[in-house]
Order: structure tokens, then C-alpha cells, then sequence
């Protein structure tokens, strides 16, 4: 009889069915998702316009449709026909980006890893010295660096271009990668030499796997910067459309009309310069992000 009664719906324990709470309003997170909204609006709308203008047809380029009307697919095709040497100049900014980015990460690493772990007197003020150099205006050296270059015979080569773009590119390279140094466990170094293993191996086999988070981002932010550079490219590459960049090559382009600039095929120019790089950036912004935050957090 106790186990039927037991059964029976009203020795059953009764479901609690839990109290919903009502959600507070907190304009303040409400303001912190309006402003996030607001800043990439603001930082994406120039390259959505540019991507619409590139669409357009040219009788229609001054058309203030905020979406794409008129569509043609001729700006793209254009850019890589008649005297902008559009494919070469994309060329040239790869071997220019990527020679510089090598010979950047090769110096910069070791610089940064010897402001990192030695103590020497003067080791701040070298690295002020690094920043300095980097913040010098490069208006400022385009004159004598055109001077120089031009003594030695060298306008119109690549030389003249790398060799300015990684006195640029180094600084910031050095100060990436010294500022995440400075923040990694030396003691898996100093158990590396433990077990037996050479400075030279401890640095090879231990540090450097570790800092492969900040490695990859500096190796980006520099790319980046060299692929980006107009001004001291435009002066030092003496038009030669064999070594211009496609920054200049960009800025000389010409329309059917020379006195027409041909705005359509410079959006679409621009549009096939900056969807490589977006697509790297969010492919890899896990490394990217985890390389710039890694310095700064201790234990």
C-alpha cells in the first residue's frame, strides 16, 4: 500500500517552475553598442563607396546613389589594359612588401630580443632612439634621400625603394616585437639551458615558438606599411613603371580623356589593392589580436 500511495499523483513532488527575472535597461552598455555600431559605420563607409563607385559606369561616375546603380564590371577590366601597368606595379609591391618584411623580421627580432634580455646602460634611451626614428617625418627626407640616390645612380631601382622602406618598417618592428619580449617567461629559457641546450638552441627552439603570435603580427604591420607607401615611392621611383609600386602606379593612372581623371578605375584599382589585405587580416586576426595583447598581460 505505501508504494501505490507513493505512486499516486499527489505524493508526485510538484515542478518549480522558475521566476523569470526582467532584464534591467542599462543605457549605458546601450551606448557602448551604439558607439562600436557607429565607429565601424564610420570606418567602413569609405570603402563601401569606394566599392560602389567602382562599379559604375563612367558616364555615371559623379552619381550620388547610395548603392550600386548603373553596374559595369568594365573599371576592372580597364585597370589592367592600356599604359597604367597596373599587373606590374602589383608585382613590384610584392617583392618590395616581402623583401622588406624579411630583411625587417631577420634584424628586428634579434634587436628586439637583445633590448628585451640584456641589461646594458642606456638600453631605454636606444629604444627611444628606435621610436624617434620612427616618428621622423619622412617629408622631411625625401629631398636628400632623392639626392643621395641620385649620386649613386640608383633612382628607378629597387634598392632605392627597399632601403628607405625598412629604415621605416624596422622601428616598428623592433618595438612590437621588444614590448612582447619583455613580457615572456624567461624561466622556459633558463630550464632549456638547463637541460643542456645552447643560448643559440634555447632561442631557437623555445622562444621562438612562443613568440610566434608576436612574430606574425609585426611581420603584418610591417607588410602593411610597406604596401601603403606613396611618398617617398613616387619620388624615388622615378616613374619607372619596371620598380613603381602600385601606389604610384595608382596615382599616375589615365583615362580615354587625359584631361579626365578616370575616378571609376582608380576605385577599382583600389578596391583590388585592399581585398587582399582585408582578407588576410580577418583570416588571421586571431594571431593578430593574441600577438598585440600578449605583451601586455604579467604572470
Amino acid at each position: 500500500m505505501t508504494a501505490v500511495a507513493a505512486e499516486t499523483p499527489s505524493a508526485r513532488p510538484e515542478r518549480v517552475t522558475p521566476i523569470r527575472r526582467r532584464r534591467k535597461f542599462n543605457p549605458r552598455a546601450v551606448g557602448r553598442v551604439l558607439g562600436m555600431v557607429l565607429i565601424v559605420l564610420w570606418c567602413l563607409a569609405p570603402f563601401y563607396w569606394m566599392i560602389v563607385a567602382s562599379l559604375r559606369q563612367v558616364d555615371f561616375t559623379f552619381d550620388s546613389t547610395p548603392y550600386p546603380k548603373h553596374v559595369t564590371f568594365d573599371n576592372f577590366r580597364a585597370i589592367f589594359k592600356g599604359n597604367n601597368h597596373f599587373g606590374r606595379a602589383l608585382i613590384n609591391s610584392l617583392i618590395i612588401g616581402s623583401v622588406v618584411t624579411v630583411l625587417a623580421m631577420i634584424v628586428g627580432v634579434f634587436a628586439a630580443y637583445a633590448i628585451a634580455r640584456l641589461h646594458f646602460r642606456g638600453k631605454f634611451a636606444v629604444l627611444g632612439l628606435i621610436l624617434a626614428a620612427s616618428m621622423f617625418p619622412g617629408v622631411a627626407l625625401v629631398t636628400p634621400l632623392f639626392q643621395f640616390f641620385s649620386n649613386l645612380g640608383w633612382l628607378g631601382t629597387y634598392q632605392a625603394l627597399i632601403i628607405p622602406d625598412l629604415s621605416f618598417a624596422l622601428p616598428l618592428c623592433v618595438y612590437v616585437l621588444s614590448s612582447f619580449f619583455t613580457q615572456m617567461p624567461w624561466e622556459l629559457e633558463q630550464a632549456a639551458k638547463v637541460d643542456g641546450a645552447s643560448p643559440g638552441q634555447a632561442f631557437r627552439m623555445v622562444i621562438l615558438p612562443i613568440a610566434a603570435p608576436g612574430l606574425f603580427t609585426a611581420a603584418i604591420l610591417v607588410f602593411l606599411s610597406v604596401w601603403n607607401e606613396y611618398l617617398v615611392a613616387s619620388q624615388l621611383s622615378n616613374n619607372d613603371p619596371n620598380v613603381s609600386p602600385v601606389t604610384v602606379a595608382i596615382a599616375g593612372f589615365t583615362g580615354s580623356d587625359p584631361k579626365v581623371v578616370p575616378f571609376t578605375s582608380i576605385m577599382a584599382a583600389g578596391v583590388v589593392v585592399t581585398i587582399p589585405l582585408v582578407i588576410v587580416v580577418l583570416l588571421f586576426q586571431r594571431r593578430i589580436v593574441s600577438g598585440l595583447t600578449a605583451g601586455g598581460v604579467k604572470g
